[in-house]
This record gives structure tokens, C-alpha cells and sequence, in this order.
């Protein structure tokens, strides 16, 4: 099948990833933008694992207040060098960011973060809801997990679906700018404040 010009064009505006990559992933899913999108994700999150390891010693703390006042968030991400942390483009993603704990609420930055007792707290309310279910005790286990997985949905930063884009997750909004600027970048710490009545 032959990619045309404004189909790698329209790509790369939609995932910021280079014009080669985007008219290679195009052509291995025959044309279909969404299917590219996946290949890109997948390839830019091999390369994000490669490059977590490096040291994050730049960045910017970014701030979002909502309209109403009431609700803050101050936001430290860390990228490797100034070139990047000065860049628009890291700014924008710092502040989207910020933007996002305001609307979502996160608890944690990611799984890692949470304490081994409310791990354990929730794995044991789930066991608890099914302890007289008479179900096996594999298939209890896989519940746990697969519940597991929506709790973290819920309370850590990277694991939340993305408030401007919910087909994909936080984590998926770092990746791809990884990918892109070939720097580790990662969320070091955040604060989020709201005036309750």
C-alpha cells in the first residue's frame, strides 16, 4: 500500500514523532492511523525503558490554579539537560501535567510509590468481598489483580487515564515525549491543594 505525504504528516503533528518512524509505522499497519499509533507507542516505550536509568538532573516545577481558586498543584519534572527543561514543548508538558493532578486527584506518582500496608489493605478487602463465593483460589487471585490494576487507575499519577486524551494514560504522555526528544523525563514529586467547604 502506498503512504502518501499527508498521511505521515497528519501522523507526526498527532504523535510529534519523526517523519521516518511515523511513514514506517504507517507502513507496517497498512495505512491505518490508529494501528501506527500503537506501533509508535510500543517502539517509543522500548526506548523509554532504555533511557530510565539515565539521571534527571534539569527540569521545572509548574503550577496550575483552576479558574475557581480552589484548587492548586505545584509539580517538579525532571528531564536530563537544560536544552530540554527550556524547551517549550517540556514546558507545555509540565504544565498539562499539572493541569491533570488538578482535575484527577492522584495519590501517588505510580504503583512503586504506594506503601506495602494499603497494597496489602486493598488485596485483603478484595479477598474479602469473595471469600465466601466458593470460587477457586487462582481465580480469586487474578480478581485481585485485575482489580488492583483499576485501584491504581485511581490513585497514581501515571497509571490515570489522561484528562485531555483518555485513550491513553499519563505514563503514554511521558513515553512519547521520551521518544521524541530522546531524554529520560519523569514526574519527581507533586502537591496538590484544595479549598473544601
Amino acid at each position: 500500500m502506498e503512504i502518501t505525504a499527508e498521511q505521515v504528516k497528519e501522523l507526526r503533528e498527532r504523535t510529534g514523532i519523526g517523519m521516518m518512524e511515523c511513514k514506517r509505522a504507517l507502513e507496517e499497519a497498512g495505512g491505518n492511523a490508529e494501528k501506527a499509533i500503537e506501533i509508535l507507542r510500543k517502539k517509543g516505550h522500548a526506548r523509554a525503558k532504555d533511557k530510565a536509568e539515565r539521571a534527571t538532573s534539569e527540569g521545572a516545577v509548574g503550577a496550575y490554579i483552576h479558574s475557581n481558586a480552589k484548587i492548586g498543584v505545584l509539580v517538579e519534572v525532571n528531564c536530563e539537560t537544560d536544552f530540554v527543561a527550556r524547551n517549550e514543548e517540556f514546558k507545555q508538558l509540565v504544565k498539562n501535567i499539572a493541569m491533570h493532578i488538578a482535575a484527577a486527584n492522584p495519590i501517588y506518582i505510580a504503583p512503586d510509590n504506594i506503601p506495602a500496608d494499603i497494597l496489602d489493605k486493598e488485596k485483603d478487602i478484595v479477598r474479602e468481598q469473595f471469600k465466601d463465593s466458593k470460587k477457586p483460589a487462582e481465580i480469586v487471585e487474578k480478581i485481585v489483580q485485575g482489580k488492583m490494576s483499576k485501584f491504581y487507575e485511581e490513585v497514581c499519577l501515571l497509571e490515570q487515564p489522561y484528562v485531555k486524551d483518555d485513550k491513553q494514560k499519563v505514563k503514554d504522555l511521558i513515553t512519547a515525549f521520551i521518544a521524541k526528544f530522546k531524554e529520560n523525563t519523569r514526574v519527581c514529586r507533586f502537591t496538590r491543594y484544595e479549598i473544601k467547604k
